[in-house]
């Protein structure tokens, strides 16, 4: 493609725009560690929730939206709707918590948490796995769609563009700390969702789609369902029940972890106190899972009209090359029917969105290996100033493994359930560690290395050719990885008592799982209320999947289903507003936070 004028002029506006508040708070992300990688612990919610939907709002979501949407129809989305089940569980049981352990990172957690070496060694451990492995495959998986739009939209190879995107990455994040990937993500995001609409209205536009009314009455009604038929049960298990009743609450994914953790607990860390920590939560899964997702479904459905194959695609990109093409390419090759200007626009819309989720992890990344590790076990007599540079040093390390991974891949869905099942039967564990005392770090260590080693079994032996389908491998990673931690927990000692009652006595958790090993009075400060908690959590859930519904039947056309579903979004919405205001911290327990 040839981009006009005004194309490249759309495009060097937008990101001026959008990296300004970099340039400005380069120097106070400089001032040390706390500043880095948490912000001074001094951000508000509105702030951390639009850079967590940001950071989710990625160049390979869009592709991944319309793999799903192409081969399975809407309800395959449920593979990654089903996460709001655990978004809503951070929100009511575990942002507070998390804010209330004043950590730097959330792998701080596990010398609060254990004790003794083995304590040591899973935070290690864990800046290792997640910080260098984990991060760095998550990475490619965005850099592989980067690099599938810039094929189609400029022509790039693969290896231009992790060049040039890295280099961009690694002096945006290197630069600006957290400070600044916040304060973009707000300008980012805002760039992103004006060029998905856009993309929307353009695809409506197509004369084989024909409008809203066309595009409804054109494509298959199966395939429009947002929830699958359930006569066909296959289908049904691995696209629905599957992901609502196991992988929800089992799976380890960046974005979506059980209790909270990674990013997400690095923006909750990083909150003025426990209200904005919850609120930012809630802002976050509000908008990621009602707000966002229609405009890529719409673009999705309107690609099956006009690129109903794989060939079509050849065909339309014949300069793109031949491992890069799946239906995952059909999203940029829609973008290719955009008009000069907003041609322009949407580069810049998935450059701003592609820098602001690598820079996310670049950072949080960057913070585990160096927080978590260097300073931890290497250094720990190191100075802010030294620690800062040493950051910037391995922010350009993880670029260039994760610049590395992109060649291993081929397709965001491949890549999308390669994370899933890795991350396979850890979850359980990271709901119940803060509110079970018998969990242990010897559990968490064998929890994560059980599911690393099956789920990479399994994936090889499916591409070498093992008849599996990717839900039973699931199920079997769960099982397996989540017998092996009980056993081991039953297995090996327990925490200290005295780092379980300082646990305790800091993070103040509900319920009876610490009464065997704590004087639970000895807190003068209340635990949270567990009714409220399940109510939110409920209500949370129940509001978002019916404005989710009632906005797709009113796409669709069907009003009276949009009016009921429009009708529990409302009574849902209310009662979450008489509910959250019951959870809110006391404020004598937020004062020195």
């Amino acid at each position: 493609m040839q981009l006009a004028s005004i194309d490249w002029v759309v495009i060097a506006i937008s990101l001026a725009v959008a990296f300004a508040p970099a340039v400005f708070l380069a120097r106070r992300a400089g001032r040390g560690t706390a500043e880095f990688f948490a912000s001074g612990r001094s951000a508000p919610w509105w702030l951390i929730g639009t850079s967590m939907v940001a950071t989710t709002f990625s160049t390979d979501t869009p592709n991944l939206v319309t793999d799903f949407v192409r081969t399975n129809g809407v309800s395959q989305n449920w593979a990654w709707w089903s996460f709001l089940l655990t978004g809503m569980m951070t929100v009511f049981f575990y942002s507070r918590l998390w804010r209330r352990s004043k950590a730097l990172t959330d792998l701080e957690f596990y010398e609060l948490r254990y004790s003794g070496r083995s304590a040591a060694f899973v935070r290690g451990f864990r800046a290792v796995y997640l910080g260098l492995i984990f991060n760095c495959a998550i990475m490619a998986t965005v850099t592989l769609a980067a690099a599938k739009i810039a094929n189609v939209m400029l022509g790039w190879s693969r290896l231009q563009t992790v060049l040039l995107c890295g280099v961009i990455c690694v002096i945006f994040s290197a630069m600006s700390g957290l400070w600044g990937v916040m304060a973009s993500d707000m300008i980012q995001f805002a760039i992103a969702m004006v060029g998905v609409f856009a993309a929307a209205y353009v695809a409506l536009s197509q004369p084989q789609v024909g409008g809203l009314s066309g595009l409804v009455s054109r494509v298959d009604p199966a395939t429009l369902r947002l929830l699958p038929d359930f006569s066909d049960w296959g289908l049904t298990l691995s696209i629905l029940v599957v992901p609502l009743t196991i992988q929800w609450w089992s799976v380890w994914y960046p974005g979506a972890e059980p209790g909270g953790g990674s990013y997400i607990a690095q923006r909750m860390l990083a909150a003025k106190n426990e209200r904005h920590a919850m609120a930012a939560t809630l802002w976050f899964n509000i908008a990621h899972y009602a707000l966002r997702p229609w405009p890529w479904v719409i673009v999705a459905l309107c690609s099956i009209l006009v690129f109903p194959s794989l060939d079509d695609i050849r065909v339309a990109l014949p300069h793109v090359s031949e491992d890069l093409i799946g239906h995952d390419m059909a999203y940029p090759a829609m973008l290719t029917l955009l008009p000069a200007g907003l041609l322009g626009l949407l580069i810049a819309s998935l450059l701003s969105a592609y820098v602001s989720t690598m820079s996310t992890h670049l950072n949080w990344g960057c913070s585990y290996l160096v927080n978590d590790l260097y300073r931890r076990f290497l250094r720990p007599d190191s100075s802010e100033r030294h620690l800062v540079w040493v950051s910037r040093g391995v922010t350009a390390l993880l670029m260039v493994c994760a610049g590395l991974t992109v060649f291993i891949l081929t397709t965001a869905g491949e890549a999308f359930k390669l994370l899933l099942s890795i991350g396979a039967g850890t979850g359980l564990i990271y709901l119940l560690r803060w509110f079970w005392w018998r969990i242990n770090a010897w559990s968490e260590i064998a929890a994560m290395a059980a599911s690393f080693t099956i789920s990479l079994g399994l994936f090889l032996a499916r591409r070498a050719g093992l008849d599996l389908s990717a839900e039973l491998a699931l199920v079997i990673s769960v099982a397996v990885t989540t017998a092996v931690w009980v056993a081991v927990t039953y297995l090996t000692p327990a925490t200290e008592r005295a780092t379980l009652q300082r646990f305790y006595s800091l993070i103040r958790p509900s319920g009876r799982g610490w009464a065997r090993v704590v004087d639970v009075t000895e807190s003068k400060k209340p635990s949270d209320p567990v009714g409220p908690a399940f109510l939110g959590w409920a209500l949370g859930c129940a509001f978002v999947y019916s404005t989710l519904f009632a906005t797709g039947a009113m796409l669709y056309g069907q009003t009276a289903q949009a009016v009921v579903c429009g009708v529990v979004a409302i009574a849902t919405g209310v009662g979450l507003i008489k509910v959250v205001p019951r959870l809110w911290a006391e404020p004598e327990q937020e004062k020195g936070m």
